[in-house]
């Protein structure tokens, strides 16, 4: 049968597999990101990868370029787990099959519970040489954001913030613009178009104005998603515009939220979701997440301010920051910190930063990585 054990050229092709598969990246939720390659007596025949909802999968992508005699005998290379039920598209593990691919290299088992290692059963079963596990670390690295939406039932969590090299993202006065510089700002439109959705709270509302989009070329508007519990920010904000070009925007706010703003946003195009509050009117996190969840976001930005941010922290549900350090020392108690609510009291139990990544952009630094809690690894 092979096993998982099996390295050299394997790992090489499986890599391939992961290049192509990032290229769906910010396009294919809720679907997974998949890459596929072809291999015949050696050579690398065709490749694929799923583009977004309703487009081919990357195992059927790869094999529809290739003459069926050449798909005959070959050796397919694919990140996660071909599906094996129909949804938009039929199954994967079909394709397979009817092309006569011999042996099948895999990354990871599809923690979607529809797939959930039947996809592989069915290869075997049908006498297809199937081997798990080819740079499985990497592979469940592309596709962590989508086993979390999985495995958890809530959209990975990216948290960004721009703070000075003291640890504000605002002065006493409340005034941020700019404390990074333009490279840096450019960057996190770059990083918007990545992520599905994108969501800040009244207080960044008031404050910023953001418009919220991703102003590069090519780039993807990711849908706005607004914490406003008492519908009470200003109705002429950037975000509440309604305009024909503008994104699609999700107001969440709590049942005694102010009708006559409700009808408002409601006449200019905006959808406003009733969600629940906490007993000091804040809006329930884990509610919002679960409410995205089940529109299909996998992947959430979180630009908030440092209350926003700092509550997201106390629940243990971020799972990934980019935080960009300016040279800059703001000073003052009374400036606004880059992370507020309560907390920890222990320092062990802070939560801190895995598989890092520190670079330079321009004048100010970007200190990347995923968030582990207290003891977690």
């Amino acid at each position: 049968m092979g096993s998982a054990a099996e390295s050299g050229p394997h790992q090489e092709l499986m890599a391939l597999a992961i290049e192509e598969a990032e290229k769906g990246l910010g396009r294919t939720s809720p679907n997974p990101l998949v890459g596929s390659v072809i291999v015949r007596d050696g050579e690398v025949v065709s490749k694929g990868y799923h583009r977004g909802p309703g487009e081919l999968h990357a195992e059927v992508a790869a094999l529809e370029k290739l003459d069926p005699e050449v798909a005959k005998g070959s050796d397919l290379y694919v990140n996660l787990e071909p599906c094996c039920h129909h949804g938009r598209t039929p199954p994967c593990t079909d394709a397979i099959l009817e092309a006569g691919v011999s042996r099948v290299f895999i990354g990871i088992e599809d923690p979607n519970p529809r797939v959930s290692g039947e996809g592989i059963e069915q290869l075997r079963a049908a006498g297809v040489d199937v081997v798990v596990g080819v740079l499985e670390e990497e592979s469940y690295r592309l596709n962590r954001a989508y086993v979390t939406y999985m495995n958890k039932g809530r959209p990975w969590v990216g948290v960004k913030w721009a703070m000075s090299l003291d640890g504000k993202i605002a002065t006493r006065s409340g005034d941020s613009q700019w404390i990074t510089d333009d490279a840096a700002r450019r960057e996190v439109h770059r990083l918007r178009d990545l992520y599905d959705a994108i969501t800040v709270g009244t207080g960044t509302l008031r404050a910023d104005n953001p418009r919220l989009t991703s102003r590069i070329e090519g780039g993807r508007d990711p849908t706005r998603v607004l914490l406003d519990a008492r519908l009470d920010a200003p109705l002429d904000l950037g975000a509440y515009s309604g305009d024909d070009e503008d994104p699609p925007t999700w107001i969440f706010a709590g049942p005694g939220a102010d009708p006559e703003a409700r009808e408002v946003l409601k006449g200019r195009g905006l959808e406003v979701i009733e969600t629940d509050v906490g007993d000091e009117g804040r809006i329930d996190l884990r509610a919002v997440l679960g409410a995205l969840a089940d529109r299909g976001i996998v992947r959430l930005m979180v630009e908030g301010g440092g209350e926003l941010t700092g509550s997201l922290f106390d629940e243990r549900i971020v799972d990934h920051v980019h935080a960009f350090v300016s040279p800059k020392v703001i000073g003052g108690r009374e400036a606004v910190p880059a992370v507020g609510g309560m907390g920890v009291e222990s320092v062990a139990d802070s939560a801190r930063l895995v598989e890092r990544r520190v670079r330079t952009v321009d004048n100010d630094v970007l200190i990347e990585g995923d968030v582990a809690y207290g003891t977690e690894e």
